[in-house]
């Protein structure tokens, strides 16, 4: 209602809708960095942000500045009082105002914790979706099977789109099956890219993230676009999105970080974790799990005999604490420890002498965007701490021409 208020800014700019559970955000780091190195003026919205709202308002990799973001969203007050809009539908009103005023010819929309009733599913044109991995996660407003999460995500599925997605589980599989044959949509599976991709994420699973990405991006030609492989390699090799499997440095000292928020996503990291060479002496895991998440899957999942974890507490959030995690999980009684916060866990490290392989931080996007916050930690490409100021941005470079079909235009699409 809101968006038709202001007369739907960019009906007819056809979105690559990218929804799921995890890697959505690795997904839309591959488009737009491929988008960009092709020179395609695309806007970008994403969630949740790090450090600063202004991630999530990008166009051609640029985050919105916080002057912009601050006067669009005092100008929508009206709108958001009479329409009692949610943060996410402020914003994504705001991004599409924004999208408008530069001319945007693409989007890329990543939808927030289902499909069905997410504020992108209201932007009328959404062609091609792209499909993260579907586990079980936010239950408690998406349903407590993989049958009714995917339900309520595959929802989002608009009739006749092209929809690409990698290995899902056979419940996922089936319902993503059933909505695009009820929504005369076209399914393509696809396999992980094989390793002549260089990808500028780390971690195996970004393989069948970026082959998802780049069925999406194919899918592209039926309205009239078409990237260069090559171009499509550069944008990947280029890509980058903070917080996932990312070494970082806290003094002298490397950490790892990843956002494993949710069983599924714990199943990759372990994963990960057994292509570490010296994991098997024992692994030390630094973990931050809100209170509704379900971190006894999580724990019974990373950590094995050899292991410690130490619970500290997502910063301005409920979290698990030791002894509730104890209560479901008597048995890691010698393996888990307590701290008040990663500092604290981080001078003890240092003190016995620093473990290997190096620690890893895991558990909670908000723990790892706070350290990014307060400048607790630093990385090769870590943006500035100054949420107030500052957004985070990526510099994809290397910019393309690309070709585009005549009277076919880029508005087409499943609108």
């Amino acid at each position: 209602a809101a968006l038709r208020e202001r007369d739907h800014p960019c009906r007819t700019i056809p979105a690559i809708q990218v929804l799921g559970t995890n890697g959505k955000g690795s997904i839309v780091s591959f488009l737009e960095s491929a988008l960009c190195a092709a020179g395609l003026r695309c806007g970008v919205t994403t969630s949740p942000h790090l450090v600063s709202w202004c991630e999530r308002i990008r166009i051609q990799g640029k985050p919105i500045a916080i002057e912009t973001l601050r006067s669009r969203l005092q100008e929508l007050q009206p709108l958001n009082e009479r329409h009692r809009l949610t943060p996410f539908e402020l914003l994504l009103t705001a991004a599409l105002l924004e999208f408008q005023r530069h001319a945007c010819e693409l989007l890329v929309l990543e939808v927030g914790l289902g499909g069905r009733r997410d504020a992108p599913t209201a932007h009328p044109c959404r062609p091609v979706v792209a499909v993260a991995s579907i586990g079980l996660d936010h239950c408690e407003h998406l349903g407590h099977s993989l049958t009714a999460i995917a339900t309520e995500k595959a929802a989002a599925i608009p009739p006749q789109a092209t929809v690409i997605s990698g290995a899902q589980t056979p419940e996922v599989r089936d319902v993503l099956e059933t909505t695009c044959r009820a929504q005369q949509a076209t399914l393509h599976g696809v396999k992980p890219l094989d390793s002549t991709w260089q990808l500028g994420l780390p971690g195996a699973i970004q393989r069948s993230n970026a082959a998802v990405a780049l069925g999406a991006l194919q899918a592209l030609s039926g309205l009239g676009w078409t990237l260069p492989e090559a171009v499509i390699q550069e944008g990947f090799a280029k890509a980058h999105w903070p917080g996932r499997l990312q070494t970082v440095h806290w003094g002298d000292h490397k950490l790892r970080l990843d956002g494993a928020h949710n069983p599924p996503a714990a199943v990759q990291l372990a994963e990960e974790r057994s292509q570490w060479s010296d994991a098997c002496n024992g692994v030390v895991w630094i973990l931050a799990i809100q209170a509704h998440k379900d971190a006894v899957a999580m724990l019974q999942t990373l950590l094995q005999p050899q292991d410690q974890a130490w619970i500290i507490p997502v910063p301005s959030h409920r979290s698990w604490s030791r002894s509730a995690l104890l209560q479901e999980l008597p048995q890691l009684e010698h393996q888990l420890q307590e701290a008040d916060s990663l500092e604290t866990v981080l001078h003890q490290l240092s003190s016995n002498g620093w473990p290997t392989p190096v620690p890893i931080v895991a558990g909670s996007l908000y723990l790892i965007g706070d350290l990014f916050a307060r400048g607790v930690v630093t990385a090769c490409l870590l943006y500035s701490s100054d949420a107030a100021d500052e957004a985070l941005g990526v510099d994809l470079g290397g910019r393309r021409i690309i070709k585009k079909k005549r009277g076919r235009g880029g508005g087409g699409g499943g609108g």
